[in-house]
């Protein structure tokens, strides 16, 4: 487009001179040799111009066939090069479709068509290649002349990097990444992968300065930055809380800033306040967390502040906590819980009662179970609830990667993956016939609840049948039942009297031997049950 308009702006000025010239005609003299050569000044003009294109129409014509050798080998050259690349992009296609054998030969006719050192991106088709053959060892190779290459070393450090990962040298994939992510914090496997290694091995202020370089290279966007950083700052305050409560604290309070609603953090802030005798502060963070995120490890921590309260305190603060967010199924069972440990059975059966009713799952029913047998001590009753535990949906627990934690932790134990945990219900819950959430299943189990048993008097128990085996000649086993209130003992004045013995006590042998029976003094049994 440039030169289309220096070229028209030329032509515009000669055309303009031309007409300037046409405007003021004038003649031209020229005496050279004794001779006078005269003409008008237009035409001197454009004999001048012809001239000049002469001139440069013969030098082009002169310097191309000067050049002439060079611009024949440079077009074969090209050409060369030319279907070089299209090997080459052949070949790579090749690679990623899984075809082994036309990537080899595209690899090889790459080689002969452009050398190595003038297109890397030849060994990385070798290596593709030889990766689907299985020749690691080739391929790992051709990664480590890749990474000497200042052009390539990125993608031969990542090549690098996943074979170590493939082999379980976590070692040596750690070295790779961390030397990608110092060279390159902007790539985001690198910078991932050693903010993870960084963390496994605890070394939480590293990985925090980590972070920060791929927030401002923007390799993660704020949000999930200011997340993960709060994780590490969690996980540092931590591991501060025994030896250093005030940086613990300092940490999970910052930690809390980025996300307001992080359970973890409001737990460990809370611990280094109370160790700090600061109850009012830790109980006011604590409520504001309850508010936005009810959770039952924050609640627990709340009624439990004081280690000095008495059972009533409690219950008291467990009723504060449920105002805040009322009809909140961990509320409900938070103050169940409270006035179980309080001796009010009444409140904390309708508590839990309204919580099962709300969301039917395991912890309710077990709570039952607990207020049932901590008020009546009926087993029946204490059974049933136990029955609807084993069908109900399981409680929420900190869950990553399928693996069931007892609390937070920081990186997922199977894959190692920052900020795995979430607060949800496991999986793989046994199904029943329980509905989660329907107050109608959970009115339904209380009208099959059986009722409460009487207490058993002592004065009169009941006698149970008592079995009695007997031989016959046969040698077959047989039952006498015989109830035992039907057939009296005779005292021992009335068997002497009708000439029976004194019958024995029991310990009168040896334990193990049951003597002989006599048939003779045994009645004839009434009802006999074959055994075998």
């Amino acid at each position: 487009m440039i030169r289309l308009l220096i070229f028209a702006i030329l032509v515009l000025a000669l055309g303009y001179g031309f007409s300037w010239l046409a405007d003021r005609p004038g003649d031209l003299s020229l005496v050279w040799e004794g001779q006078l050569y005269q003409t008008r000044l237009i035409v001197a003009a454009a004999i001048l111009i012809a001239l000049i294109a002469a001139v440069m129409i013969v030098w082009w014509f002169v310097r191309l066939i000067w050049t002439s050798p060079h611009s024949v080998t440079r077009y074969f050259r090209a050409r060369k090069r030319d279907r070089g690349y299209q090997a080459l992009s052949t070949g790579l296609i090749a690679a990623g479709a899984g075809n082994a054998l036309l990537a080899r030969k595209m690899a090889a006719r790459t080689r002969g068509l452009i050398r190595a050192d003038q297109e890397p991106l030849i060994n990385l088709l070798e290596a593709q290649a030889a990766l689907i053959e299985g020749k690691n060892d080739e391929a790992r190779q051709k990664f480590e002349l890749m990474a000497n290459d200042p052009e390539t070393r990125e993608l031969g450090l990542r090549g690098l990097y996943l074979e170590a990962k493939r082999l379980g040298a976590h070692e040596a994939a750690q070295q790779y990444a961390e030397k990608a992510a110092d060279q390159a914090p902007y790539l985001p496997w690198a910078a991932q992968a050693t903010l993870e290694y960084r963390s496994q091995a605890g070394r939480w202020d590293d990985a925090i300065k980590l972070l920060d370089q791929q927030k401002v290279a923007h390799v993660v966007d704020k949000t999930t930055a200011n997340r993960q950083r709060a994780v590490l700052l969690t996980a540092r305050a931590n591991d501060r809380l025994e030896s250093d409560p005030t940086g613990a604290r300092d940490d999970a309070l910052a930690a809390l800033k980025l996300a307001a609603d992080f359970v973890p953090a409001a737990l460990i802030a809370a611990k280094a306040l109370f160790r700090e005798d600061k109850v009012r502060k830790a109980a006011s963070m604590l409520e504001q967390v309850w508010k936005a995120h009810p959770h039952p490890e924050i609640g627990k921590a709340y009624v439990r502040a004081r280690s000095g309260d008495s059972v009533t305190d409690r219950l008291k603060r467990a009723e504060r906590l449920e105002a805040i967010r009322p009809n909140n199924v961990e509320a409900l069972l938070l103050t169940a819980k409270a006035a179980l440990d309080a001796g009010d059975f009444s409140k904390a059966r309708n508590k839990a009662e309204a919580a099962a009713r709300i969301d039917a799952r395991e912890g309710a029913f077990l709570l039952l179970a607990d207020i049932e047998e901590a008020e009546t001590g009926d087993q029946g009753r204490v059974r049933h609830w136990m029955a609807q535990a084993l069908r109900a949906p399981r409680d929420p627990a900190w869950v990553a990667d399928g693996f069931v934690s007892e609390r937070w932790l920081p990186l997922s134990p199977v894959t190692g993956r920052l900020d795995a945990f979430e607060w949800k219900a496991p999986f793989g819950q046994i199904e029943g016939p329980v509905e989660e959430g329907t107050a109608v299943s959970v009115d339904a189990i209380l009208k099959s609840l059986p009722p409460v048993r009487a207490p058993v008097s002592a004065t009169a128990p009941e006698t149970p049948a008592s079995p009695k085996v007997a031989a016959t000649p046969s040698d077959t086993y047989v039952m006498e039942l015989e109830p035992a209130a039907a057939k009296p003992k005779p005292s021992a004045s009335a068997a002497a009297a009708q000439g029976e013995p004194e019958p024995r006590p029991f310990f009168g042998g040896a334990p193990d031997d049951p003597g002989v029976k006599d048939r003779k003094l045994e009645p004839e049994p009434k009802t006999r049950l074959k055994l075998f």
